[in-house]
């Protein structure tokens, strides 16, 4: 594993942490939501910018970006 993906794989997994500790959810959940919504990819594509936020804007971040994706999805 490069340093990138190593970088890559610790946020993702600093963002699953995050967001179920906010939500009050377990990690199954977080994941499965993450999966159906796409929340990982766009963790990855948009690392460069994200990995510079506080945890409390990402979750909000994601909170948008998941509402974005259930609109789509009507």
């Amino acid at each position: 594993m490069d340093k990138l993906q190593q970088e890559l794989a610790y946020f993702i997994s600093f963002c699953i942490e995050q967001y179920k500790v906010a939500k009050e959810l377990s990690g199954e959940e977080v994941v499965k939501i993450f999966n159906q919504y796409k929340v990982m990819e766009y963790l990855s594509d948009c690392y460069e910018v994200l990995h510079t936020q506080g945890h409390r804007w990402l979750v909000a971040e994601i909170d948008d970006f998941i509402s974005k994706r259930k609109e789509e999805e009507r």
